[in-house]
């Protein structure tokens, strides 16, 4: 079976690989600078040529002759370039040299030629003076021949089916010679949304809920085993939601490949220890609100989650994202609950680590939501998908465990690549078949 091909810039542990990849394209190519990431995203997606470099040294043809795309027509490139100087949490200036990133996004589409691209960034790039940024990048995309679909949207992740309150800026572009595609439209509300949103969206049915996306996991803190290592097997999971099954359903839209896992082991799900007056705190906060000390936010069960944060990078600090409070449990969320309320499913893992595994999730598109977007340059290309029947084996388990030092060893990139951070202890991952 023919399938489109993709091609990940600035790919993290692999997002928008995966929702691209469930709409039916061939993610031949993926480049990212962290070898942590790349480590991730080599084990998620082994049929992915995964290149450690920064897109600020690399050309499309190195992206063709280091991948298996050689010089075949690509499909679509994909991607977010980091604009920090966006960000709504912090400073926004057009002037900053962190937003460089989307000259060089812009050059490598210009050099690959795709039939489409789709540039993810943060909804502050949206706001106020920084139309005149995406104003000037709409005409770089012009000088190359490319149109770009306008008006420009933010999309909120609730509306397609996450469990969470997330809203990104998309844009999407054709070559001149092709037709645009058209936005995703919304398929869900937020589920426990204000009034005025569940009018806006009335006719649509809620999302699923933070409960629907927990609810069969079981708690963490009843396996010794996740105070040192970050999976524990055999776990049996019961009463799963229809959000939980269709995650790890093919067909109907997920056109992924199917993956060989271990359906009774938990994984990414290393444990925190909390203070007592910790756990009291969390015990005693109530729905929706924030706890007043650490500030964590307590999940509604019946609501969706807040938007996932990936913490700071070494460089400042190396803090852990705030991770909200469990609606069921006095604790913060483990790395795999927040990937369910992110539409990670359950054999996507991250890396063992607290740290990594959150910001991990918290720098990526939720998969539903990139799938959505995939899906309608599906569309306009005119392929007719199915399901593949090729089950892929995942990487080797040691690639989710690496330093950054080993990590950068591995790919072969300066240990300096990224600012290391100082750690205690690092968690132990045996192979999940071991005894």
């Amino acid at each position: 079976m023919i399938r489109p091909i993709g091609v990940d810039l600035f790919a993290g542990a692999g997002g928008l690989s995966l929702g691209f990849e469930q709409a039916g394209f061939d993610i031949l190519a993926a480049v990212e600078i962290d070898p942590v990431h790349c480590a991730v995203h080599e084990y998620n997606f082994p049929h992915c040529a995964t290149i450690c470099q920064s897109v600020t040294e690399i050309t499309g043809q190195e992206i063709r002759s280091r991948s298996e795309i050689g010089d075949r027509e690509i499909d679509v490139v994909f991607g977010g370039p980091p604009c920090q100087g966006f960000s709504l949490m912090g400073k926004r200036l057009l002037d900053d040299p962190r937003n460089a990133l989307v000259s060089h996004f812009i050059r490598i589409v210009s050099e690959l030629q795709p039939k489409y691209f789709v540039m993810e960034n943060v909804k502050g790039m949206a706001i106020g003076n920084h139309k005149n940024f995406i104003a000037e990048a709409i005409d770089k995309f012009g000088y190359y021949g490319y149109k770009v679909l306008q008006p420009y949207q933010v999309l909120n992740a609730a509306n397609y089916g996450v469990p969470q309150n997330r809203e990104r800026l998309f844009l999407m572009g054709a070559r001149e010679d092709l037709p645009l595609p058209e936005y995703p439209q919304p398929f869900t509300k937020p589920a426990g949304s204000t009034q005025k949103i569940a009018r806006q969206f009335a006719q649509l049915p809620d999302s699923p809920t933070v409960g629907e996306a927990l609810q069969d996991l079981p708690d963490a803190d009843r396996y010794s085993e996740l105070k040192n290592r970050d999976w524990v097997k055999p776990v049996e999971f019961q009463n799963t939601s229809a959000y939980v099954r269709a995650l790890h359903t093919l067909g109907d839209g997920n056109y992924s490949y199917p993956r060989d896992y271990d359906r009774q082991s938990l994984t990414s799900s290393l444990r925190t220890k909390h203070t007592l007056e910790s756990i009291q705190r969390f015990e005693k906060t109530k729905y929706g609100e924030t706890e007043p000390i650490s500030r964590f936010l307590k999940l509604d069960p019946d609501g969706i989650c807040n938007t996932l944060r990936a913490g700071t990078p070494s460089s400042r600090g190396a803090y852990t994202s705030p991770r909200p409070i469990h609606p069921y449990y006095p604790r913060c969320i483990t790395v795999r609950e927040a990937a369910r309320l992110h539409s990670y499913p359950d054999w996507f893992r991250f890396h063992v680590t607290k740290w990594h595994g959150c910001r991990q999730i918290g720098n990526s598109v939720p998969p539903l939501l990139g799938r959505s977007v995939a899906a309608e340059i599906i569309k306009v290309l005119g392929f007719n998908l199915t399901v593949p029947d090729t089950l892929l084996s995942l990487g080797e388990t040691e690639l989710l465990s690496l330093t950054m030092a080993e990590a950068a060893k591995r790919y072969g990139v300066p240990a300096h690549t990224i600012a290391q951070r100082s750690r205690k202890s690092k968690p132990t991952v045996d192979r999940l078949d071991s005894t």
